[in-house]
């Protein structure tokens, strides 16, 4: 499970080439493409803005400090995420890799006017699919509608020598495939879903009696079927194409084992190598027991100062929640903060044990749950270039209950984010001046407690009632929001809890957990909706979530003014009266919301998430577009990757690996296209 960076954003409101370089010549373009990295004091962390997005960049602190040793598995560890960046693109949707090569080579040879308006547009369009991987946005999931015409596209086309299939060129203007994920009610969500992990003709029924004839050999420990895989319809039946070294994508991945065989030899410990040699097996067979065995063995392996995150995990872009988006990050522990907060993982079981929960909803045991600050090295796929703060996994409940779990936070992503921001939103949308003191003050340390809350505590709660099959079989489309929003609860339970300042994490809960209450509920119901146009629905998950934990709480207090709605001066705030009763809210809402996953209750599932987390308040809605108008900054935001460059002695050995950074957004896409162009259009 990822948590959304907007977390952290909207509560401080209160990211063709078709031939294979060698690889010296590819070291060489990186090294003349990227500048060296500047210290803390004089680090710029803004490299550009256009639409609605911002890119910034991300240090690597403590590189210096790291064995050489420990730099080669970092560096093999990134340029194994980095050959399977395609995949991402492909799973997305199947003409994205059409497209995003035609437009490439148009913007390198193109040699016309590039300062009209028709251009600029262009340049603009070009930048936004390389930031959502593909042709549909990275969080509305809407396709980005260009703003040039057919005939400017023909014309550039035409003057680079450029071929783009006619049903790939229609489609960036048409309406078809509209929605890469519809999670709309009462529609065919996989027929109406673009996101490319189903063929033609596959419907919501088909996956459903695909998936129900299949059994795991051992019942307590289900296998994750369909996680690495497509599903097609092949002369009327259905057949899975599975990930894997000879099956598809499977050009990419023999890049990606490539790299995570070097890996393995200069793994820190045996664990950790035995774990990459499981991952290597995995790639090799498409094995989803393998998969168990690599998750189980990855989660044990908690000693070293590198880890790791690769593969096909997150579900979201499922609208089933059967298939994995490929992803990775490779990660460098913060030895410091990883201190300060690994004392939530030491009381685990306290929280477990004093949650809300009905007692046979709680967990006997809560075993190995394992929370480190980290500083990311490198990402790719599903977390580039918008990455998440933090990332609890593996998914698996069974895992979880027999093994644990590992929990980060991305440390210098959320120092990023912070550094590269602004108050201006803030200011316009806190109900007073008490609450602007309060966010300011606590906003940061309450939003990295909520992420550890969350990710360490949140979905590591809980247990199944027996006989009751996985959330993504019972709660179906509404089972990512679901778990998101009880992870939530989990931590927003506890931010106003006295035993964070009794386990010296926080100097003063209260205030602590005012200014975590207070950022919740303007994000839920107020500033979140600058990411959506008037009349849409809430779609994404995380976003969902916000919006029906929040809303069911200020319904819930209404009687009793918990919390207000205030107009002032034509203008609307949400003012908490009284956090003590929010809080005992919020447990009963967690109460409520783990029963529903432990009973696998789905009409229960999809009335909160329906009745409370999909619709918008229009007036309120156009309010908040509104009052943002005044400010410049994008909503969204993602990061280009620091590069790191070896160096070689002439024998070939790696002498030293220097991390510099990009010049620009622009180089990076280019130079990535060219590196890690292995698969090809169609798949």
């Amino acid at each position: 499970m990822k948590l959304s960076k907007l977390i952290i954003l909207l509560a401080l409101l209160g990211l063709v080439i078709c031939c294979k370089n060698d690889p010296k010549e590819v070291n060489n373009l990186e090294m003349s493409s990227s500048v060296e990295a500047s210290s803390e004091d004089t680090f710029d962390y803004v490299v550009e803005q256009f639409a609605d997005l911002k890119l910034l960049r991300y240090q690597i602190s403590g590189w210096e400090n790291l064995s050489l040793k420990e730099q080669k598995l970092v560096y093999y560890l990134t340029q194994a995420g980095l050959s399977g960046r395609d995949i991402m693109w492909d799973q997305n949707y199947r003409h994205n890799l059409k497209i995003r090569k035609a437009l490439e080579n148009v913007y390198v040879t193109y040699s016309g006017d590039k300062n009209d308006a028709n251009w600029k547009a262009f340049e603009t369009y070009l930048k936004r699919i390389w930031f959502s991987n593909g042709i549909h946005h990275h969080y509305s999931n809407d396709k980005i509608k260009p703003s040039f015409d057919k005939d400017y596209l023909s014309t550039l086309l035409a003057a680079t020598n450029t071929e783009l299939s006619k049903a790939a060129f229609e489609v960036i203007f048409n309406d078809r495939d509209a929605k890469k994920v519809n999670q709309s009610k009462g529609v065919d969500n996989v027929a109406m879903s673009a996101v490319n992990f189903y063929g033609p003709q596959v419907t919501n029924q088909d996956v459903i009696n695909f998936y129900a004839k299949m059994k795991s050999p051992n019942p307590n420990k289900p296998l994750s079927f369909g996680l690495n895989s497509q599903l097609v319809k092949e002369n009327g039946v259905l057949k899975e194409r599975v990930y894997k070294s000879g099956g598809l994508y499977g050009q990419a991945i023999d890049e990606i084992i490539k790299w995570l065989k070097k890996a393995k030899e200069v793994a820190e410990n045996e664990a950790q190598g035995n774990a990459i040699g499981l991952l290597i097996e995995y790639y090799k067979t498409g094995d989803l027991q393998v998969w168990d065995d690599y998750n189980v063995a990855w989660t044990a392996a908690t000693e070293g100062n590198i880890d790791y995150i690769n593969s096909f995990i997150e579900v979201y872009n499922d609208p089933l929640g059967y298939r994995g988006s490929y992803e990775t990050i490779v990660q460098i522990k913060d030895f410091d903060m990883s201190e300060k907060m690994a004392v939530l993982s030491q009381n685990a079981q306290w929280f477990e044990d004093n949650s809300p929960l009905m007692d046979a909803h709680k967990k006997d045991s809560v075993v190995g749950v394992t929370y480190k600050v980290v500083t990311v090295a490198g990402e790719a796929g599903d977390a580039s270039p918008s990455t998440p703060i933090g990332v609890n996994l593996p998914n698996a409940n069974w895992i979880r209950a027999a093994v644990g779990s590992k929990s980060v936070s991305l440390g210098n992503i959320i120092n990023a984010y912070n550094n590269a921001g602004n108050t201006g939103r803030l200011k316009e949308f806190v109900h007073d001046e008490e609450e602007l003191a309060l966010e300011e003050q606590y906003g940061q340390l309450a939003d990295k407690l909520h992420t550890a809350l969350h990710e360490v505590i949140g979905h590591a709660s809980g247990k199944l009632n027996p006989g009751v099959g996985e959330t993504k079989e019972t709660l179906k489309n509404y089972a990512s929001t679901m778990e998101e929003g009880r992870a939530d609860l989990v931590g927003l339970f506890y931010l106003m809890d006295p035993k964070l300042q009794e386990l010296g994490l926080v100097d003063d809960w209260e205030k602590v957990g005012k200014a975590a209450y207070d950022g919740y509920i303007r994000n839920g119901l107020m500033t979140q909706l600058i990411r959506l146009n008037i009349g849409d629905d809430v779609e994404e998950a995380h976003m969902r979530n916000r919006q029906w934990v929040s809303a069911w709480a200020f319904e819930k207090g209404k009687k009793e003014g918990v919390i207000q709605k205030i107009t002032r001066d034509e203008k609307t705030y949400f003012d908490i009266k009284d956090y003590t009763k929010l809080r005992a809210i919020f447990g009963e809402l967690l109460r409520e919301t783990q029963r529903i996953k432990s009973e696998g209750d789905y009409a229960a599932a999809e009335a909160l998430v329906e009745g409370y987390g999909v619709k918008v308040d229009q007036a309120i809605h156009k309010e908040v577009l509104q009052r943002n108008e005044q400010f410049k900054s994008a909503p969204y935001s993602g990061f280009v990757n620091p590069v790191l460059v070896p160096e070689t002695n002439d024998a070939g050995e790696i002498t030293a690996i220097k991390v510099t950074q990009p010049k620009d957004f622009v180089t990076q896409m280019i130079t990535y296209s060219k590196q890690y162009n292995f698969l090809p259009e169609v798949n």
